[in-house]
């Protein structure tokens, strides 16, 4: 497998914001090093509501106290990813790409726009038709986002990434301005369709479209000790 087409997809359960902070950091420059291809975290968060560079400067998309939080077990994290605040949960699939741009991607823009086509793909792949908001970023059916994008590119290696609710508690979001956008509401894949969504198939969408609209190869893998894994299949290694 050609190591410039190849995207290793770690699936690592629930980990603590911290640690997966930790963990990008590290494999960021690795990926910077060459000493790893390209990397697809897979994963889920305890309750977590995150600030963004936005965010950071302005709280005031946090609706709930400090003390409310604490009563609602959710933890506040300031973020080095652009966007305003968000919400991340147990239910909802996280995945931070660690891609290096270099030398025919480098284009932000473009790059938070194949996110984009990544999970409305993965959202079709379940029967939901999922679309862009001009002026907006982030997947959406109607006036709800079923999707959140935050990235961060430091010297064309990016991390961060994006949030796609599957099962997510919803009125979790009550305590937050999600995205700092007050007009809009927020969905999930099981609301949609009125029934449970294994989180595993919702995984397995998500690496094959990202694969795909990439124009990677991807193969499971676990910690960097563990090898490059096992190949996804066939119609993983599908461009665009």
């Amino acid at each position: 497998m050609d190591v410039a087409r190849r995207l290793q997809v770690r699936r690592l359960g629930l980990v603590p914001y911290a640690e997966a902070l930790a963990l990008q950091a590290q494999l960021v420059e690795e990926r910077r090093a060459g000493r790893i291809p390209d990397q697809l975290l897979l994963l889920q968060h305890p309750p977590v509501i995150t600030l963004g560079v936005k965010a950071r400067r302005d709280r005031s998309h946090v609706l709930a106290s400090a003390a409310a939080l604490d009563a609602a077990g959710v933890e506040l994290h300031e973020t080095g990813r652009g966007g305003d605040v968000t919400y991340h949960g147990p239910g909802q699939l996280v995945g931070y790409p660690i891609l290096d741009l270099r030398p025919d991607r480098c284009d932000v823009h473009q790059y938070v726009r194949d996110i984009e086509e990544a999970l409305i793909v993965t959202a079709r792949v379940f029967g939901v038709t999922a679309s862009r908001v001009s002026g907006l970023t982030g997947v959406w059916v109607g006036h709800e986002k079923l999707a959140a994008i935050g990235v961060r590119i430091s010297r064309w290696i990016t991390s961060h990434g994006f949030a796609f609710n599957v099962s997510t508690n919803l009125t979790h979001f009550d305590l937050i301005v999600p995205c700092g956008i007050p007009d809009r509401g927020i969905t999930s894949l099981e609301r949609l369709l009125g029934r449970d969504v294994p989180m595993r198939d919702v995984e397995d969408a998500a690496a094959e479209s990202f694969a795909r609209v990439f124009g990677r190869e991807a193969a499971e893998g676990g910690l960097p000790s563990q090898g490059h894994g096992k190949a996804l299949g066939p119609d993983a290694a599908s461009a665009r």
